[in-house]
């Protein structure tokens, strides 16, 4: 089966992704307009294509692990309705 977590929920763990893909993104942006309207030496392009691709690796990882998280959190969200529904159930038929 899935891995099991210890430590902050899923949630959470989103959410500190999305800050880290969100300042992964502002990052690659403030390079992408030194690229775009500095004047460079070949060694500094060179050095900061190499961080905006280090960066746009970076956001990958994070976007795929997002998505993996978001799977997880739709999945345990569905448990917690059918655990929830189940409830609901015994309880309608023990009161009957």
């Amino acid at each position: 089966m899935g891995r099991r977590r210890a430590g902050p929920s899923v949630a959470r763990e989103i959410d500190g992704l999305e800050e880290k893909l969100a300042h992964c993104r502002l990052s690659m942006e403030e390079v992408d307009l030194k690229l775009r309207r500095e004047k460079l030496s070949p060694e500094g392009r060179k050095s900061l294509e190499r961080e905006r691709n280090l960066l746009m690796t970076k956001a990958d990882n994070y976007e795929k692990e997002l998505s993996v998280l978001r799977k997880e959190n739709r999945k345990n969200a569905a448990l917690a309705v059918a655990v929830a529904l189940l409830i609901a159930l015994i309880y309608a038929c023990w009161t009957m």
